[in-house]
């Protein structure tokens, strides 16, 4: 079965990449989530950030923004000795911070998915590269999305991270033409 090149034998990886990867996402805890984890990826692996997924779930309360807004300086003190997710402090308190950003655009949108999707229309983009340095690593929507949610707050969020998340959220629809994942996504019912 034809995959996508960055894809490794793990079954964790090919399971993300075949079931999740470029579907699109419009569930503002999940958005949350991927937003936050491809912050954590910075300088590292997507791989890594995976194979720590569920520790972070665990450690940030599911990725609830309502319970992270409360986390004092004890609870970031217990983040920075989990050895289960990445021990990186403006990291940990990057996901403090984008939690009081998410709710802000949440109270101003509805929904953060309703403000994300809005940088493409609300239509996910269907690219046709047929190798993998054809993928670009930042578009001019990544580098608008990026200036603003750092303008609303949010950190981490730099072009490349946005858009590894676009990718990620099925925003965009990256995979090579001959990966049997290839097809239009924008036919796929929304992944929640």
């Amino acid at each position: 079965m034809n995959r996508c090149g960055w894809v490794n034998q793990d079954p964790l990886y090919i399971d993300y990449h075949d079931h999740e990867w470029g579907v699109p996402v419009h569930d503002d805890r999940l958005l949350f989530e991927y937003l936050n984890l491809e912050g954590a990826q910075a300088g590292l692996s997507w791989y890594t950030i995976l194979k720590k997924r569920e520790n972070y779930r665990k450690a940030f309360d599911n990725f609830d923004p309502e319970k992270i807004i409360k986390y004092d300086e004890r609870k970031i003190e217990e983040l920075l000795h989990n050895e289960g997710i990445v021990r990186n402090k403006l990291k940990i308190n990057a996901v403090v911070t984008n939690a009081e950003a998410f709710l802000r655009v949440v109270e101003e949108f509805g929904s953060f998915s309703a403000y994300i999707w809005s940088f493409v229309d609300g239509v996910p983009i269907q690219h046709h590269f047929k190798e993998l340095d054809e993928v670009p690593a930042t578009t001019e929507i990544s580098d608008r999305m990026s200036k603003d949610l750092k303008k609303r707050g949010f950190k981490f969020v730099g072009s490349t991270i946005c858009y590894a998340f676009m990718q990620a959220t099925g925003m965009v629809n990256d995979h090579i033409v001959s990966c049997h994942c290839y097809k239009n996504k924008k036919e796929d019912p929304p992944h929640s």
